[in-house]
């Protein structure tokens, strides 16, 4: 089966990256590390304009969705950018809550949809702690058959990535909904959790390896361009072979997530595990052919490779995904 994206979702995916690129995202994403949440809500609002906050909301909410190809379409430029926040949680609140119908929904979804709430998600699938709750408006958390709107949450704690800040949802708050088809939506927000890191996962590994190419093009060694050696070629197009075979399964994923099908979470997984794979070996290529740079704060390389390794494991290590592919 062959799929490619229709004229309108490549025009809303460049029409994302335009906006992106003028929205000087790594002053954001460092601010954001050092708990200046400001830049990075600017961001957010202006993602919430052109729409990508309203994708895995429903129309009942005052979203447009949900339509996970155009968020994987989306989702994929805020890795290429390297935008902070909660995201991917972001997204699983909106399913989470639209599924369960609970009267929190008509709070929150619309302002979800508008860019106006920035939300977190602390579940089974994603660990103990909630990414970014010290930013968002408001904490959710599923604790068995029990969906809680949290008090608040704990001491932030370190991160591999310092732009990526956990917290422990405290006990108690609001309880939302209960029973049976809380377990259930919250394996479907789940899965889209894990949908949305891998489409962050393949843009940051494209935005590792447009950097590193063009870094190998101007460097140079014993009077050539690193890029001309046969090594460097190779290493760079092993990258690109691994973010090329991702990319299908990703938007294969998306199509599973729309249609409901059987194999859905065997699908997410398998993308899950590509992308994050993926964007990994483009971050280990690049911090080995850019030198001894690569490793500095300063030099803004570090934020994707630190956002690569970080989004591999969230919401599905390697080896859980590779298990549910497994299991079908």
């Amino acid at each position: 089966m062959e799929f490619l994206l229709d004229r309108a979702q490549g025009e809303f995916g460049r029409s994302v990256d335009r906006m992106l690129g003028g929205a000087r995202t790594a002053e954001a994403v460092r601010a954001w590390a050092q708990g200046d949440h400001g830049p990075g809500r600017a961001l957010w609002e202006r993602l919430g304009g052109v729409g990508v906050t309203a994708l895995a909301v429903p129309e009942t909410y005052d979203g447009v969705g949900p339509l996970p190809v155009e968020l994987a379409v989306a989702y994929v430029e805020s890795g290429r950018h390297a935008v902070p926040g909660p995201l991917a949680e972001t997204a699983a609140v909106a399913v989470l809550l639209a599924a369960t119908a609970a009267p929190a929904a008509r709070r929150w979804l619309p302002r979800i949809a508008s860019g106006q709430a920035l939300v977190t998600l602390a579940a089974a699938d994603g660990g103990p702690y909630a990414l970014d709750a010290d930013a968002a408006d408001a904490v959710f958390a599923v604790e068995g058959e029990e969906l809680w709107l949290a008090p608040g949450h704990g001491p932030v704690q370190p991160s591999f990535d310092p732009a990526r800040r956990l917290a422990r949802p405290l006990s108690g708050g609001e309880l939302l909904a209960g029973g049976p088809a809380v377990a259930e939506a919250a394996e479907r927000a789940a899965d889209w959790a894990a949908f949305a890191t891998a489409a962050q996962s393949l843009g940051t590994g494209l935005a590792l390896l447009e950097r590193t190419v063009a870094y190998v093009k101007a460097r140079r060694q014993f009077g050539r361009a690193v890029g001309s050696f046969q090594a460097v070629k190779h290493r760079l197009a092993d990258v690109l072979i691994g973010l090329e075979f991702a990319r299908p399964l990703l938007y294969g994923a998306a199509v599973a997530l729309a249609s409901g099908a059987a194999s859905t979470r065997a699908e997410v997984a398998a993308a899950k595990v590509a992308a994050g794979e993926a964007g990994y070996a483009a971050a280990r290529a690049a911090l080995q052919l850019h030198g001894a740079i690569g490793y500095t704060d300063e030099f803004d390389l570090s934020l994707w490779i630190r956002r690569a390794r970080a989004l591999r494991s969230a919401w599905g290590t390697p080896s859980v995904c590779r298990a549910r592919v497994l299991a079908g």
